[in-house]
């Protein structure tokens, strides 16, 4: 089994009734983990009442926590969310926090040279010079990148984008983020498989999927392409949904499996998310059926 380890934002999503842990790369790995068995976690927390919520979480769910770094300046991430007509959130994602000063040092190099065949990353935590700083200098080794770009509010900048890009072998966006791409590197009335055709060219990518909410997803990889429509019912929470599809779309391009499997894959565990309270099950009876296909490899 390839070695994953996420890098990012772990934070609380905060709601009118209660708060839920959260965060896309913490989502991610924590999908990973409860399917593989393993997987690393590399974010900073604050040395503060949910930061020590966040510790005790990962421990209870056996995710490592040596990667977890506490900051004694800076308070544990926070996101405040608003939820619309359709359920789907629009959030104000609190500045300063302990993740956007993710430190460098010799432990954290010696796990993506030694324990990780697959680095995951996003946007939101370069939004900050000093995590942007320290996931740059793990860019460039004998790795996979896969980059789940989740652009937030304006954190992010055209250069955030291009350097994730040219460092990544994988790329996941939703619609939006593609018209942005569009708008920054390409300049094309263009369909969406044809705008992903486009950016795989231009940043030398092996896979690119755009994600289309309930419509589905579009996987795009050298000449070959794959449409799924989503098929879901009973929605009660799209938070997460895109991360859920991500960690399937990860497992699947290490295995080498081939764009419709991936897609049915994603898609259907990403179905599964949307029918839960949250981003995280409670009951990982859900994983049972996308651990058997990974085992039948």
């Amino acid at each position: 089994m390839k070695r994953i380890t996420s890098f990012g934002e772990i934070l609380f999503d905060v709601y009118p009734d209660g708060r839920k842990l959260g965060g896309a790369p913490f989502n991610f790995i924590y999908h990973i983990k409860k399917i593989t068995g393993s997987g690393n976690f590399v974010s900073r927390i604050g040395s503060d009442k949910p930061g020590d919520e966040i510790f005790w979480f990962m421990r209870s769910n056996f995710i490592p926590t040596r990667y977890i770094q506490i900051d004694n300046e800076h308070p544990t991430g926070a996101a405040y969310a608003n939820l619309d007509a359709m359920k789907i959130p629009h959030w104000e994602i609190a500045a300063g926090c302990a993740y956007d000063f993710i430190e460098n040092g010799s432990r954290l190099l010696w796990l993506i040279e030694n324990e990780t065949d697959c680095l995951y990353f996003g946007s939101l935590v370069q939004r900050n010079k000093e995590s942007r700083k320290t996931l740059r200098s793990l860019f460039g080794k004998d790795k996979k990148y896969f980059c789940d770009l989740n652009i937030r509010q304006n954190f992010y900048s055209k250069e955030i984008i291009e350097e994730s890009l040219k460092a990544s072998n994988v790329l996941k966006l939703n619609e939006d983020e593609l018209k942005l791409l569009n708008e920054l590197f390409i300049k094309q009335n263009a369909d969406e498989i044809s705008l992903a055709k486009k950016i795989s060219e231009i940043f030398e990518l092996d896979l690119v999927c755009v994600t289309q909410g309930e419509r589905g997803a579009v996987l795009y990889s050298d000449g070959r392409s794959d449409y799924r429509c989503a098929s879901v019912e009973n929605v009660v929470d799209t938070v997460g949904a895109g991360d859920a599809y991500a960690a399937i779309l990860c497992l699947g391009y290490l295995s080498d499996w081939n764009l419709e499997k991936i897609n049915k894959a994603a898609s259907g565990f990403a179905g599964k998310i949307v029918g839960i309270n949250g981003a995280l099950p409670k009951d990982d009876t859900i994983y049972i059926k996308f651990k058997e296909e990974l085992l039948n490899e």
